[in-house]
């Protein structure tokens, strides 16, 4: 019976000024799916790890399984698979936990269906699956998983993806704090105007980003790493948010933002030393404040998901 792994890595999403635009993949940390022949046609989910028994069995719900049938749909075949998802990330947590789940389904499933589709070509597969698993179909989370480095998602109607540059020594690190911040809550504290002056402010400040990235110049991403649309309001809903940005912008910092919807926050920095004395400031925060937290940091994954072979 044919076998086939993949894993897609974590991501954050917004960036900061980029709200539902842009995107960048973390490495080392993600999810892993394997796909194993069966001899019924349609889809299974035979097995979820690391959940803590949280996530759908049934096909129809599950974003692995969603996204693969809009694959094979689009193919106009109906397989025979059994789907293993191994979670490497927390649930809810900011880090583009149902995108990885998605990504690593399609890339496996392409492998396993004798590559009909470009890498890129599965993107589309993969927003069908955050509808089910988000409520809508962004591409800021599962556009980087999938592709690696910076995304911008320009458009998406039609889709326009654009993978921009990454400075070589830019470097990443997570903070995940031990508390559930949902989605829901995140969207709810948004609003649906935005003043003329927050639309230039942002608008700027993207610009001003992706030509820093382009330019690697970190004084510029430093500048720009400002969102005047969602973080004032989201920030009231993470404890410490205010206190670890200005430790961390102490430690050298470039910038803080919230990952996604939160409750995870984003630190970038020149240099892995920056990117540890970042990790450090923050613990001491979050210690001082009795609450745990978990720290990640890295550099910036350029490779996005990928077939595992044995």
């Amino acid at each position: 019976m044919k076998t086939v792994k993949a894993f897609a890595p974590a991501t954050v999403a917004n960036v900061s000024c980029g709200f539902d635009i842009l995107g960048f993949a973390i490495e080392g940390m993600g999810d892993i799916v394997q796909l194993n022949e069966k001899e019924s046609p349609g889809l299974e989910v035979s097995s979820i790890s690391g959940d803590d028994g949280k996530l759908p069995l049934d096909a129809a719900k599950n974003t692995c399984a969603v996204a693969i049938q809009a694959m094979v749909e689009d193919l106009g075949i109906n397989p025979g698979i059994s789907i293993q998802l191994e979670k490497g990330l927390p649930l809810g947590s900011g880090m583009g936990s149902s995108a990885a789940s998605a990504v690593a389904a399609l890339i496996a499933a392409n492998e396993f269906l004798s590559s009909p589709y470009e890498k890129k070509d599965l993107l589309p597969f993969a927003i069908a699956a955050e509808k089910i698993a988000c409520g809508a179909g962004h591409a800021d989370n599962v556009a980087p998983s999938l592709l690696g480095g910076f995304v911008l998602i320009r458009d998406y109607h039609p889709l326009d993806v654009i993978k921009l540059n990454v400075p070589q020594d830019l470097y990443c690190t997570l903070l995940h704090p031990h508390f559930e911040l949902k989605t829901a809550d995140s969207r709810s504290v948004l609003r649906e105007a935005i003043p003329l002056k927050h639309a230039t402010i942002q608008s700027g400040n993207v610009a001003g980003l992706i030509a820093g990235l382009y330019e690697e110049d970190y004084e510029l991403i430093s500048r720009s790493l400002r969102d005047v649309i969602a973080e004032p309001y989201r920030a009231v809903l993470i404890p410490g948010f205010y206190e670890v940005r200005e430790a961390v912008k102490g430690a050298g910092a470039l910038g803080m933002g919230i990952s996604g919807s939160g409750p995870t926050l984003f630190c970038l920095s020149k240099g892995k030393e920056k990117a540890i004395q970042i990790a450090k400031a923050a613990e001491e925060v979050y210690q001082s404040i009795g609450l745990g937290v978990d720290v990640y940091f890295s550099a910036i994954n350029t490779d996005g998901g990928y077939v595992l072979t044995e």
